[in-house]
């Protein structure tokens, strides 16, 4: 009895281009995952067990100062606080422990994709933005909102602050409604005006036209 044995052979095939195109996956599955990790934990009230928090200082020295010693209360004197400032210095209540990262120091998109990259590999548990109504680090502010994988809490010009996720939905409207000038005492001024504006502009575009009729007899 002959027992007859079959060679198989394996044919590579080479990784060309074409085939590490095929193999990546699509943007859109890509662009999911980026927002995916850009708003973590937002949907659900969930606290993260703090270890290290970012502060990003788009306000008055003065805020980060005095909300500083409230987050170490509450999480310990051992909890690492780093900051992205455009400060030189470091405010009062940060020690040499402390990490800053000056946005002038990542300057163009190559500088800014480098801070992004470090801030992502620190693993940040907390990530605090001062929202002060001060036109400081206004478009930093978000763009490291929406890159860094940290759950995310608002800081108010008096130092307080609250979780920005499902759970504090309505101090989330109620704060959104006050920066627009929709809530408190602003309020009312803010409505009235939004409703004078379009008989303002009528009579304005009104006022112009008799003007220019006027002229336009006198020449003729």
């Amino acid at each position: 009895m002959i027992c007859q044995t079959t060679i198989c052979q394996t044919t590579l095939v080479p990784k060309t281009d074409t085939n590490l195109r095929r193999r990546q996956p699509p943007a859109s599955h890509i662009c999911y995952h980026a927002i995916f990790n850009s708003v973590r934990y937002f949907l659900t009230g969930r606290q993260p067990d703090v270890s290290s928090i970012l502060l990003v200082e788009s306000g008055s020295r003065a805020i980060v100062e005095r909300v500083g010693p409230i987050l170490r209360r509450g999480y310990g004197d051992g909890v690492r606080i780093d900051l992205v400032s455009c400060y030189a210095t470091l405010p009062q209540g940060f020690g040499d422990g402390t990490r800053i990262y000056r946005v002038s120091d990542y300057r163009g998109r190559e500088g800014r994709r480098k801070l992004y990259r470090e801030l992502i590999g620190n693993r940040y548990s907390a990530m605090g933005i001062v929202c002060s109504g001060e036109p400081l680090m206004t478009k930093w502010k978000w763009a490291i909102g929406y890159q860094v994988p940290a759950k995310i809490f608002v800081v108010n010009e008096n130092g307080d602050y609250f979780w920005l996720d499902c759970a504090h939905g309505k101090q989330v409207r109620r704060f959104v409604l006050l920066r627009a000038g929709l809530a408190g005492a602003g309020a009312v001024r803010t409505l009235a005006r939004a409703v004078a504006f379009p008989f303002t502009l009528f009579y304005l575009l009104l006022y112009a036209s008799a003007v220019h009729a006027r002229r336009a007899l006198r020449r003729g």
